[in-house]
């Protein structure tokens, strides 16, 4: 216990300063695929042919399309395009509020930057329930990590509570299973509003590698999503920017375009 407590006086403030500061991520962190769809690829469909989850596909000309609600961040698409039309993001900000804006190709539009309508309710506090629907186990370790000392979400408002009378969010991790529908359901009616929906993770956002009938597919196939939080799993700082979106106190950043990854290494701390 000495030997922490003189540790702790000598490190003074340990705790991470997002969203006031950008969270730079360690080296080789890979969150998701970035394609430049104005650099087409030499060999699309051998990009599409290596994606486990099908995040990539082709569409009506032959163009890739990338779905990064679906991604995985494996990288091995990289490895085999080879032609630097696929690059990874390393950035943790990648919350959403419109799914349409994690897919990008060119038969894909560009939704606009649109405030949540409930965020506003929740500047002050954000009361969190947990829903695991049918997740691996593998983001329940990164939301965990928002209780210690590094990350403290108390520090910015946000709380989880075991009952969704007193919840203002719902956090819902892993597809949807066929057993779970129906309490994830009954969670939800439970709650009062206003209320948001946030989907965390790969497999909350899309189903991902998982199909019917064992699963529903993403939340969206059963509840009303707000938020969208990709990555598989998510890291803490992409939780705590997705739970802040939630509550109205930061902004989304760019889609996954190559072309506007300068920008989001620059603004994406702002908030």
């Amino acid at each position: 216990m000495i030997r922490w407590f003189l540790r702790g006086i000598g490190h003074r403030r340990l705790t991470t300063r997002f969203p006031s500061s950008p969270e730079p991520a360690p080296p080789g962190f890979r969150a998701r695929a970035v394609l430049d769809p104005d650099l087409p690829s030499l060999d699309p469909g051998r990009c599409t042919e290596v994606c486990l989850p099908d995040a990539l596909s082709l569409d009506d000309h032959g163009r890739l399309r990338l779905d990064a609600g679906r991604c995985i961040g494996c990288g091995l698409c990289i490895e085999a395009c080879g032609d630097g039309s696929l690059t990874i993001d390393p950035g943790y900000e990648l919350a959403t509020t419109n799914r349409s804006r994690l897919v990008v190709g060119e038969d894909a539009r560009e939704a606009d930057i649109s405030p949540s309508a409930l965020g506003g309710a929740f500047r002050r506090s954000l009361h969190i329930r947990h829903v695991d629907a049918g997740s691996d186990g593998a983001i329940e370790q990164e939301i965990a990590a928002l209780l210690g000392p590094y990350y403290d979400m108390h520090r910015l408002g946000l709380f989880f509570t075991a009952s969704p009378r007193h919840a203002d969010a719902l956090l819902v991790t892993g597809p949807v299973t066929g057993p779970m529908e129906l309490p994830l359901r009954r969670t939800y009616e439970a709650m009062p509003e206003p209320r948001v929906v946030i989907a965390a993770g790969t497999d909350a956002c899309s189903g991902s590698i998982w199909t019917e009938p064992e699963v529903r597919g993403g939340v969206d196939r059963v509840l009303p999503v707000d938020v969208y939080i990709p990555g598989d799993p998510p890291s803490p700082i992409a939780l705590l920017h997705g739970l802040l979106l939630a509550s109205g106190r930061v902004s989304e950043v760019s889609p996954p375009r190559r072309e506007r990854a300068a920008e989001d290494a620059v603004h994406g701390g702002s908030g």
